[in-house]
């Protein structure tokens, strides 16, 4: 029985440490030594990287939110990269740069098969000219300063990627961010107080910056570019911050079995980088190692202590362990309702836009 009780409290702990404990420290560590960011009134020369697979119904709308920006045309470049699109998505490009000439510069780049994001992104920075990458999908909406909030960044020279926020709106094109939920909240809360410390744990999908002289060429089947870029950034050894003024909006995907593709598609990634990244694994090579087990990969572990806990919990039916067991099963419960529920609100599935880790991508990292 002991050692059932010892795998019920490991258990527990766990599950304790990586949603309390580890905020708890962040909070602590920041208090006693946050980081500031040398912030400035820079310019620097800008690409835009939009890599697009099959958007014809948003491209348009895209690259009218980039020519709109409020950034020097002059120091602006736009690069669509498309992985071998079979819609309409190149032509109307290519009819925008034929009724726009006076704007930034805007370079069509097209592939002849779909082979996946990280290609078309590793093509367009090998075509891209200017000093800073800015990435971003098809679908957001950029906040017209977002780019050049985003560069005053830069202006210190320890940082080498800004992420900036995303805000998820009930309509593509409303004009208010909507409340989504105190889970969001609290990623956020994370993801500022990582940068504070040192460095956030990748990017914003939707809108984050590199100094192209740190971008080094990511695998062909990476599924989280906006984890890995940040992160390689952050073993050259500089930071890689947040910027919450710089925004993109987005809408929320209305139904369940998008976002349930839409975890497994970041779960799977997260995956992926701990099997194919060495670095990672490294306390010399990763300067952010504990932040990085203490938030991703404790979550990963999350579910199967969790399922352990359950488990351990049968064998354990008396004073605060049957307390404990149906605590378990009215949380179960209120899940399994708020689920049914969600897809009584969001019937319908919103398909989403070739993205890295966020087709939010919301909260989930």
């Amino acid at each position: 029985m002991s050692v059932v009780k010892s795998v019920f409290w490991l258990s527990f702990l766990v599950v304790l440490y990586t949603y309390i404990g580890y905020p708890l420290i962040l909070s602590a560590w920041r208090f006693l030594g946050k980081k500031r960011v040398r912030k400035g009134a820079v310019l620097p020369s800008v690409s835009v990287i939009v890599a697009v697979y099959n958007e014809e119904g948003n491209i348009e709308r895209k690259l009218k939110n980039l020519f709109d920006l409020d950034y020097p045309a002059s120091l602006l470049e736009i690069i669509i990269s498309s992985d071998g699109s079979t819609d309409q998505t190149e032509a109307r490009v290519t009819r925008w740069q034929e009724r726009h000439p006076n704007g930034p510069s805007l370079l069509l780049l097209t592939a002849p098969t779909h082979v996946g994001k990280a290609a078309a992104l590793n093509r367009a920075v090998a075509h891209a000219r200017g000093e800073l990458l800015v990435f971003t999908d098809a679908r957001q909406r950029l906040d017209r300063r977002a780019v050049a909030l985003l560069a005053t960044n830069f202006a210190d020279d320890q940082v080498g990627a800004v992420s900036g926020e995303l805000i998820l709106m009930e309509r593509p094109e409303g004009e208010g961010a909507a409340g989504v939920g105190l889970y969001w909240r609290y990623e956020k809360w994370l993801r500022k107080m990582e940068s504070d410390v040192d460095s956030t744990l990748g990017a914003t999908g939707a809108i984050y910056a590199v100094r192209k002289s740190l971008y080094e060429p990511i695998p062909a089947e990476t599924i989280l570019d906006d984890v890995l870029i940040p992160m390689q950034v952050v073993f050259r050894g500089y930071r890689t911050v947040f910027e919450p003024k710089a925004r993109a909006y987005d809408f929320i995907a209305k139904g369940a079995g998008s976002e349930f593709v839409r975890k497994v598609r970041t779960l799977s990634g997260n995956y992926q980088l701990l099997w194919e990244v060495g670095p990672l694994w490294s306390w010399k090579k990763n300067r952010v190692f504990f932040q990085y087990f203490s938030h991703k990969v404790a979550r990963l572990a999350v579910p199967f202590m969790l399922m352990l806990l359950m488990l351990s919990n049968l064998f354990l039916m008396q004073g605060v362990y049957f307390v404990f067991f149906w605590l378990q099963v009215a949380w179960y419960g209120l899940a399994i309702l708020g689920g049914m529920s969600y897809g009584k609100v969001y019937p319908k599935t919103t398909p989403s836009a070739v993205s890295g880790a966020e087709a939010e991508r919301g909260p989930a990292r």
